[in-house]
């Protein structure tokens, strides 16, 4: 076989964002050369992976399982090939709104006591960039399914509506949970903590609004498109003029979670997370 990386970078960001373009973004190449180097390494195979219509792309069985060996295996792969220039790091990946006070404790003191330093990264990804090796742990909020992953819950946060200042909305204080459902959210599909399933199946909200970051999300609000649902701290920091927040007594927390591999992953691991259940007074504080 002559499979080469390329192919299954390719491969890779194609089954990460289920889109050809935005792979083809993702890798720096024209769609056409994407295409070419999916269906090349479906030859080489003999085997389908992808099932393409004219919306979407979805994997087959067999691309399926190799999506699944492949996003362990070759980042792994690509650190072997191009080790960190500058030494042992401990890398901290979030999708967004990274937390205010006990990470920056932790991290001070995990650079004091172990001598290796912490560097944190921002990945728009429902992983934070953990699964494909760019961080060695990461700090999600929301419910995470991952099979190969430790998920670690340190606390639960308060969550809070989010409106634009012209919805008939942004004079309350406060909206209650079961009042949602009769609106429309904007919704954050890689990175959000709002799962329409936390409603029941017969009274839940409409979605008029998908996003893949925080900062398309906060604009689709401050633009009056729909409402969002955001854990507390975000209304704490006035981060937009036109954007509202009200509390909801009754909302359920969000989780926030420390995640990282369950195999091979950076040795340095436990004793971070151990530091950080020690910041927040123990696990899965309220």
């Amino acid at each position: 076989m002559s499979i080469e990386l390329h192919h299954l970078r390719g491969f890779l960001a194609l089954a990460d964002e289920k889109h050809f373009t935005r792979a083809a973004k993702r890798m720096n190449v024209s769609q056409p050369t994407l295409s070419r180097n999916i269906r090349r390494l479906e030859e080489l195979l003999g085997r389908r992976l992808l099932e393409r219509t004219t919306r979407q792309v979805a994997l087959t069985p067999a691309g399926d399982r190799l999506y699944d060996q492949l996003r362990i295996l070759l980042p792994r792969l690509e650190s072997a090939l191009h080790p960190d220039p500058e030494g042992d790091t401990f890398r901290v990946g979030f999708a967004w709104g990274f937390p205010m006070g006990w990470p920056q404790e932790v991290i001070a003191g995990f650079e004091e006591e172990t001598g290796v330093p912490v560097r944190v990264h921002r990945h728009d990804a429902t992983l934070a960039g953990v699964d494909r090796g760019d961080a060695d742990l990461a700090i999600l909020r929301g419910r995470v399914e991952a099979p190969d992953m430790e998920v670690v819950t340190l606390l639960h946060e308060r969550r809070v509506a989010a409106v634009s200042t012209r919805s008939e909305l942004a004079g309350r204080e406060e909206i209650r949970w079961h009042e949602i459902a009769g609106q429309d959210l904007v919704v954050n599909e890689v990175s959000g903590t709002t799962n329409l399933a936390e409603w029941p199946a017969d009274r839940r909200p409409g979605v008029s609004v998908v996003c893949r970051n925080f900062d398309e999300w906060l604009e689709a609000v401050a633009s009056n498109k729909g409402m969002g649902v955001v854990p507390e701290f975000v209304g704490r920091q006035h981060i937009h003029s036109f954007v509202s927040f009200l509390a909801i007594p009754d909302a359920p927390r969000v989780p926030l979670n420390l995640v990282y591999p369950r195999f091979g992953g950076h040795p340095l691991i436990p004793r971070f997370v151990a530091m950080a259940q020690a910041a927040v007074g123990g696990p899965a504080a309220s």
